[in-house]
C-alpha cells in the first residue's frame, strides 16, 4: 500500500496570502498560508459501440493532490469500479496544456463499460438535495455489492489514541487549519493511510482510491477515521468500499445509522477529548461491558 504517511502537503495544495491579523493588542500585516480550492473533472473513457468515448462525468471542488485516486474513489463510491481490473489507465489530461491539471480521465479497461447516463441521473452530492432516506437506503443497496463481514474486534480504549493521532497525519490542516481527513487504521491502531481534502466527500474517495488500485479492498479488517461528521454519504462510501468500522470525530446523522445497521458496520461518533459513543455494531469493540 504506497502512500502512508506524507510528511509534507502534495504540490499546489496551500498557498500563501497576505492578511492583517488583529487582536487585543492591535493589529499587523503578515503572510498566511490557505488551502487551495480548484475544481476538478472527472471523465470516463471508454469503448462503446466500437468507438472510444471520452465522457464528462462530473466536477468537484477539490485540494490539490491525490487527484487520480479521488477520480477513482469517486467512480468506486458510484458504484461503476469495483475491481482494480477494471480500470486501464487513469491519468490527468494531457491534450488540454492549460487546463489539464484540473482534469483527470479513468480509461476503462477493454470489454468493460459502464452506463454513464445512469450515474448522471441518480449522483447526489449533498444532504439538502431532497431525495428521500428510504430512497437513498435503496440506492445503496442496489448499487452495493460489498457487505463487511469480519468481525476482527479492536480494543475499545485504543479509539481515543486514534484521534489522539489524527492531527499528525494532517499535513496540510496542520499548516492551514482548513481541510478534513480520512484515516485508515488496523485494529491494533495502525495508522495505514490517510489522505486530506477541503472536502471531506474527497478525502474519503482519495482513501478508496488508492485501496482500490492497490486491490486492498474490501477493507472490512480495518477501521476508517475521518475528521468531521458521520453523514449519510460518508457511511456510503464506507460501505461500497466494504469497509466495516467508521469513526467520526462529529455527530452522525439518522440515516448514516440506519445505513450502517442495514449493512452491519460498526459506527462510532464524537470520538474525541478520551470518549466516544457507538451507535451500532458494538460486538467489534472489545471493553465495552459494564455501565448500563
Amino acid at each position: 500500500m504506497s502512500g502512508r504517511r506524507d510528511a509534507s502537503p502534495p504540490p499546489g495544495a496551500t498557498r500563501r496570502v497576505g492578511t492583517r491579523s488583529w487582536s487585543a493588542e492591535g493589529s499587523s500585516r503578515r503572510d498566511d498560508v490557505v488551502v487551495v480550492e480548484e475544481p476538478l473533472e472527472v471523465r470516463v473513457v471508454q469503448e462503446r459501440a466500437g468507438r472510444r468515448r471520452v465522457e464528462p462525468i462530473a466536477v468537484t471542488m477539490r485540494t490539490p493532490g491525490h487527484d487520480l485516486e479521488l477520480a477513482v474513489g469517486f467512480l468506486l463510491s458510484e458504484g461503476l469500479l469495483a475491481h482494480p481490473q477494471q480500470v486501464w489507465d487513469v491519468a490527468h489530461c494531457e491534450s488540454d496544456p492549460e487546463n489539464g491539471r484540473n482534469i483527470v480521465e479513468v480509461t476503462l479497461a477493454p470489454g468493460f463499460a459502464v452506463d454513464v447516463e445512469r450515474l448522471r441521473r441518480n449522483v447526489y452530492t449533498s444532504s439538502s438535495c431532497g431525495i428521500c432516506g428510504r430512497a437513498a437506503l435503496e440506492r445503496v443497496e442496489t448499487a452495493s455489492s460489498r457487505r463487511p463481514i469480519a468481525e476482527i474486534p479492536m480494543a475499545a480504549e485504543r479509539l481515543p489514541e486514534l484521534a489522539g493521532r489524527l492531527g499528525g497525519v494532517q499535513a496540510v490542516f496542520s499548516r492551514t487549519g482548513g481541510l478534513h481527513a480520512a484515516v485508515l487504521f488496523d485494529t491494533e491502531g495502525e495508522l495505514l493511510l490517510g489522505r486530506e481534502d477541503v472536502g471531506r466527500h474527497n478525502a474519503f474517495d482519495k482513501l478508496l482510491g488508492r485501496l482500490l488500485l492497490d486491490g486492498a479492498l474490501p477493507a472490512d479488517e480495518r477501521w476508517v477515521l475521518v475528521s468531521g461528521r458521520a453523514s449519510f454519504e460518508l457511511v456510503q462510501k464506507a460501505v461500497m468500499g466494504g469497509i466495516a468500522c467508521l469513526a467520526a470525530v462529529g455527530a452522525p446523522s439518522s440515516l448514516a445509522i440506519e445505513l450502517a445497521e442495514e449493512f452491519g458496520m460498526t459506527l462510532v461518533g464524537f470520538l474525541r477529548d478520551g470518549r466516544f459513543n457507538v451507535y451500532c455494531g458494538e460486538s467489534r469493540l472489545l471493553g465495552l461491558e459494564g455501565g448500563g
